[in-house]
């Protein structure tokens, strides 16, 4: 067995540890607010969030396939393999690191940063595609804000129909709503989350000459909607105690306008092709739908801390991966 598809073989491997650990990492976005108002069961909840994972990994590639050629061009990277996993060390670690401290950060961010850094290392800042870098930078940066905006919107137009009905009574039937909403959010998480690793293996292919094209082979999709699936089956328990009831108390009716808002933000972003942090996404969906409740009754310090390590979680997986870069490349002489 050749050294090439050795190398090959380690980075399916570590991009399926990427999306196992995401799986569990960012189980909280899809099920949490379900979860803090008693709309389903923990188990219930995560046997929900992993089945509808996984059909959203199998309904799209085009998030994947800007994974692939929008950050760097896989056919031109020098020492192409040792940076995609170098790249997938950094963006792991990060994950488990944040996961270890129950602080919901961006899996998204973690991984681009990732490659990015791992690329700079090996070839400085001309082989970045910036165009295509700075679409994919956008995307994050701007969906959350949007996600507020919306979540508060829609907030208040629930609160102005509802607002003449019993509040108990009006839980209740939100209660059962919510359960289709998270299996809405579920379902988006798995169209936009887990293709970021179907892009990294298929960029791997790409590099090695294993594939000559941006489609990503049928196999790769399965591996990858599988290993998220069975990582959203173990649960993040750190990161849904934090989404779930410390950012804010969910009741239903608010449970439903962040799940709404979260997936319409999510799948939106799916079709037009950019990968999005879903965690951003739904943390922000429900500061806003907060906000428009009762702005004092959002718990802005665990705010603060979320927003800290979002903006930090690009510099530091960029040079996170740079180093292990640099590393192997001393390991591999």
């Amino acid at each position: 067995m050749d050294s090439l598809l050795i190398i090959t073989i380690l980075i399916v491997f570590c991009a399926l540890a990427f999306d196992f650990i995401n799986g569990f990492h960012d189980t909280a976005n899809a099920i949490a607010t379900s979860v803090s108002t008693k709309a389903l069961k923990p188990r219930h909840a995560i046997i929900l969030a992993a089945t509808m994972n996984f059909v959203g990994a199998m309904t799209f590639t085009g998030v994947a396939k800007t994974i692939t050629k929008d950050i760097v061009d896989p056919f031109t990277l020098p020492n192409g393999s040792m940076v995609i996993l170098a790249a997938l060390l950094a963006a792991i670690a990060w994950n488990l690191i944040t996961w270890y401290f129950g602080i919901p950060s961006s899996s998204s961010h973690a991984l681009i940063g990732s490659i990015a850094g791992a690329a700079i290392a090996a070839a400085g800042f001309a082989e970045i595609k910036w165009s295509g870098f700075l679409n994919i930078l956008t995307a994050l940066l701007v969906s959350p804000v949007l996600a507020f905006t919306v979540g508060y919107i829609v907030y208040t137009i629930i609160k102005i129909i509802f607002r003449n009905h019993n509040l108990a009574k009006t839980n209740k039937q939100f209660r059962l709503i919510q359960i289709a909403t998270a299996a809405l959010q579920s379902y988006s998480h798995g169209t936009n989350d887990a293709q970021k690793a179907m892009g990294i293996i298929t960029m791997a292919l790409m590099t090695n000459g294993y594939v000559m094209t941006d489609d990503v082979p049928f196999w790769v999709q399965l591996a990858c909607a599988t290993a998220m699936g069975i990582g959203t089956s173990v649960g993040g328990w750190k990161i849904i105690k934090t989404v779930g009831g410390k950012i804010m108390k969910i009741r239903p009716v608010n449970g439903v306008a962040a799940d709404l808002t979260g997936a319409a933000i999510i799948f939106g972003a799916t079709l037009i092709h950019l990968p999005v942090s879903t965690t951003h996404v739904i943390s922000s969906s429900i500061m806003g739908v907060g906000s428009a409740h009762r702005v004092r009754g959002v718990q802005w310090g665990t705010a603060q801390r979320m927003i800290i390590t979002w903006v930090i979680t690009l510099p530091i997986s960029a040079t996170l991966s740079g180093l292990i870069y640099l590393v192997l490349n001393i390991f591999a002489g």
